[in-house]
Order: C-alpha cells, then sequence, then structure tokens
C-alpha cells in the first residue's frame, strides 16, 4: 500500500526506518524458533523490494540488520542458525547484485563492525557461530548461478576474515592483564584492515582506549592522529578538504 512512500529519496526516509525498526523488534525481542522461520522469510521479501534501503546511502539500516541475523547465528537452536544463515546469505548476494556484481563491500565492512560488537555484547565465536559461517560458505559453494563470478570468493574472504577477528580476540583475551602484548595484537588487527579505513579506526580507537586506561597518553595521542590523518585522506578524496597542507602521520 505505501510502497511509493517507502521508496522516495532511494528508500532514505522517516517511513521506511519504521518499518525497518518494526521489522527488527521482532529479532530483538526472544521469539520461538517457528516465529522466527516466518521473521526471516519476511526480512527477505522486504530486502527483495528494498534493496536501496541497505546498500545505498546512510549505512545504519544495513549494519542493524547485520547485527541482529548474526545474533541469530549463535542461537541455540540449530534450525535458527540454519534460517539466519540463508538470510545473511541471500542478503550479501542482494549487495552483490545491487553492485552489478562487482562486490559485496557495504555487508563486508557492515558484518565485520557487527562482529566486533556482538564479541563485546554477547560473547560469540563458539562452536554455534562457526556451525553458522560453515552453512553460509557452503551456500556459496553450492550456488550454481553465481559459480562464474567473484561471489563465492568474496563469501569466503568474509567469513575468513570474521574468524581472524574471533581469534585475535580469543588471544586479547588472554593477553588482558599484558597491556603491551593487548595492544600488539590491536595494532595487528587495525594493519590487517589498511585497506577498509572505517575498521581500521574502529580498532585504533579501541587501542587509544587501552594506552589511555593504562595512562600511556603519549601513545593514546598518537592513535587518535592516525584515526585523524584516515578521516583527511578521506575527505580529501571526496573533494571536501581543498588544500591538505597539516602534516599528519603516513598511513601505509
Amino acid at each position: 500500500t505505501f510502497q511509493r512512500q517507502l521508496q522516495q529519496s532511494d528508500c532514505q526516509n522517516v517511513l521506511m526506518k519504521k518499518v525497518f525498526d518494526t521489522h527488527m523488534l521482532f529479532l530483538q525481542i526472544n521469539q520461538s524458533a517457528a516465529a522466527l522461520k516466518h521473521v526471516f522469510a519476511a526480512l527477505r521479501l522486504f530486502v527483495g523490494k528494498f534493496p536501496s534501503a541497505f546498500f545505498q546511502g546512510q549505512a545504519d539500516l544495513c549494519g542493524s540488520l547485520c547485527y541482529e541475523i548474526l545474533k541469530c547465528c549463535n542461537h541455540r537452536s540449530r534450525s535458527t542458525q540454519t534460517e539466519a544463515s540463508a538470510l545473511l546469505y541471500f542478503f550479501m548476494r542482494k549487495n552483490f547484485e545491487f553492485n552489478k556484481q562487482k562486490s559485496i563491500v557495504r555487508s563486508h565492512l557492515q558484518l565485520i563492525k557487527a562482529v566486533s560488537r556482538l564479541i563485546a555484547d554477547a560473547g560469540i565465536g563458539g562452536s554455534r557461530f562457526q556451525h553458522s559461517l560453515a552453512i553460509i560458505n557452503n551456500f556459496a559453494n553450492g550456488d550454481k548461478q553465481m559459480k562464474n563470478v567473484n561471489f563465492p570468493a568474496e563469501v569466503k574472504d568474509l567469513t575468513k576474515r570474521i574468524r581472524t577477528v574471533l581469534m585475535a580476540t580469543a588471544q586479547m583475551k588472554e593477553h588482558e592483564k599484558d597491556p603491551e602484548m593487548l595492544v600488539d595484537l590491536q595494532y595487528s588487527l587495525a594493519n590487517s584492515y589498511a585497506s577498509t579505513p572505517e575498521l581500521r579506526r574502529t580498532w585504533l580507537e579501541s587501542m587509544a582506549k587501552i594506552h589511555a586506561r593504562n595512562g600511556d597518553l603519549s601513545e593514546a595521542a598518537m592513535c587518535y592522529i592516525h584515526i585523524a590523518a584516515l578521516i583527511a585522506e578521506y575527505l580529501k578524496r571526496k573533494g571536501k578538504i581543498n588544500v591538505f597542507k597539516a602534516n599528519l602521520v603516513s598511513i601505509k
């Protein structure tokens, strides 16, 4: 009934946000496995009808959906894990199709950010979550329509990076009482995302907090300078900064 209104401004509008938030409530409030099956079906239909809401403009809706689906990938019910994994695979495939079969950059970025949040919020990373990652890889390997494009490789790379984050976080927990080792691990993780500034910024901010907590203020300041350099470089490329004279830290 309100499809035309929902599609206004490339689906970036107040009504779309309200409809999306209503969908999210079904995932945020505990449901039975039978009810969740219908919620996932509704979300597949929703993403299929309004891909612009997730893959164009602001990334808020994409990030929120990734976060909630990943929580369900860690669900105690095997059927819910499978349904959530199938929805996540569908979501990534829609992203790939929306980008004219070039990449899944947005869903990749938002999923890694969601994993980083969930590690702190829900402690994901056990056998249930690993099982869901395996299901997603199986979907990618068995998708005959995507056999001759680079989508399966992108999915494999994403799940590999998620596992890297989970492993690094597990190591961080082991060394949480050793601030120097902890920061080294954070630094290695930040460097692994040199090609993804937004994620690198996330881990640099985490490093800065650890330094500040330990009273290492000059080291914390260096982290923030790195972050400022990343932002300035991005603004320069976007043409938001006409003159770039500041002597910022070299980001390599």
